[in-house]
């Protein structure tokens, strides 16, 4: 009896290898660091995925495999094989790999984020184009855009203003992630969860403490999601799981209540997200888990990535101020000092824009993107990428490529002076979805 241990152990070691040994033979693989049996790589890869990443792409390459666990990840490192991966074959890269969290959260790819190419992405994916994203209605949400950034200012101008703050530091990432938490949430639900001194009701206190754990759960990279055969062994991560959607969906559910009340008492439809679902959603036949999954595809997308481009975008100004006075030079030549700067001066102000274009190029929220899932065998580079691989597109080394920047790791908004490739590269992704509203917010702020 003692020995079944052991001998399931090394039976399971031996089915993992004859499978490597297969796929190596039968297929033309990209090159990459030797994988243990079982585990595959994970226990090589250094806490920051994408920088261990890079430079394993200059040791074997611009495209390389990376096993973990049992699955292969295929990454590449190059806008040339961005383009085939995101352009060129993007029908057959179009799927998603959804660890255990994804797939309970967006319940199985009920989203758009987390859906896998077929009828229900092309419905929902038409659906937020003709009446999620449209210009009218980006343009109706605007007054609640240019109000939380200027509540954001008086907000520092009160802070500096006031003698026990004196010598104190300005954190800004205090006051960035107050107006993209209002902003989001005014955005999507209607609902300012915040008052004017920074204080949080209990709904919001709810909605923050539910977007926290959600980052946690998804930041955690278990053993169990890449070996299957081990989840077994780790039940307690389904029940949170089940608990934290539970408490998610509680919340979403108590305020689209709130939204149904109010349009019947008053009739009217709002611009906001949640009164569009709401409204169109028997037109689009869409169930409440995608309602409940894009609007969290929306705060997922736009929360934490506006907050920390902002604020690379103000630390690349800090430290040089050759740039940060060429834009205040832009910005009293077309704006003045007798108004506010509003989103229609946006078009005006090339330079503000290219600050903003190229902190994303040094500092992309998303690093890898997300995960691709090859839907068939298809060839990327001249090797083979087996159907069920996961492919990631590593944006971060691309945007840093000396091959296709000039000084790769200076801070230039002239980079964009003209048009690059690695800005269809840094958008052609889920951001594509909100990445105009975010945009707007990016140019506010800055």
């Amino acid at each position: 009896m003692a020995a079944l241990p052991l001998v399931a152990l090394l039976s399971i070691t031996f089915i993992f290898i004859a499978y490597s040994l297969y796929q190596r033979l039968r297929f033309n693989l990209p090159p990459g660091p030797r994988s243990l049996p079982v585990v595959g790589n994970l226990y090589d890869i250094k806490p920051v995925r994408f920088k261990c990443f890079a430079d394993w792409a200059k040791v074997y390459g611009p495209i390389f495999s990376v096993y973990f666990g049992s699955q292969l990840n295929v990454i590449v490192t190059t806008s040339d094989l961005a383009k085939e991966v995101l352009k060129d074959n993007d029908q057959y890269l179009a799927d998603r790999f959804r660890t255990r969290p994804t797939a309970r959260m967006s319940r199985n790819g009920k989203d758009l984020i987390w859906a896998d190419y077929g009828p229900h992405y092309v419905k929902v994916r038409k659906f937020c184009n003709l009446e999620l994203f449209t210009p009218k209605r980006l343009e109706g949400l605007r007054p609640i855009r240019e109000d939380e950034v200027s509540a954001m200012v008086e907000s520092i101008f009160k802070f500096c203003i006031n003698p026990e703050n004196k010598g104190k530091s300005l954190l800004m990432r205090e006051f960035l992630g107050s107006v993209s938490f209002n902003n989001i949430t005014r955005l999507t639900f209607g609902k300012r969860f915040m008052n004017s001194e920074g204080e949080i009701d209990e709904q919001g206190q709810e909605f923050k403490g539910i977007v926290s754990n959600g980052i946690k759960i998804g930041a955690k990279l278990s053993m169990a999601e890449y070996v299957p055969w081990l989840q077994w062994m780790f039940p307690g991560e389904t029940q949170v799981l089940d608990k934290h959607n539970a408490r998610r969906d509680r919340l979403t559910r108590l305020i689209m209540e709130e939204h149904t009340l109010a349009r019947q008492k008053s009739g009217n439809t709002k611009q906001h997200f949640v009164d569009a679902l709401l409204t169109l959603q028997k037109e689009y036949d869409l169930s409440d888990d995608t309602v409940i999954g894009l609007l969290w595809d929306m705060i997922t997308a736009g929360m934490d990535t506006t907050t920390i481009s902002v604020e690379w975008a103000m630390a690349e100004l800090v430290k040089n101020p050759r740039v940060q006075q060429k834009a205040q030079q832009e910005l009293d030549r077309v704006i003045g000092s007798d108004r506010r700067m509003t989103e229609s001066d946006f078009s005006n102000l090339p330079y503000l824009q290219s600050i903003a274009k190229e902190a994303l190029r040094l500092h992309p929220p998303t690093p890898l993107m997300l995960p691709h899932r090859a839907n068939s065998n298809v060839k990327i580079g001249g090797y083979d990428i087996p159907k069920g691989s996961i492919v990631q597109v590593n944006v971060w080394a691309i945007a840093r490529d000396p091959k296709s920047w000039k000084n790769p790791l200076e801070f230039r908004p002239e980079n964009f002076s003209r048009k690059m490739l690695i800005l269809r590269v840094m958008i052609i992704d889920f951001c594509h979805l909100v990445l105009e509203g975010v945009f707007v917010l990016v140019l506010n702020l800055l």
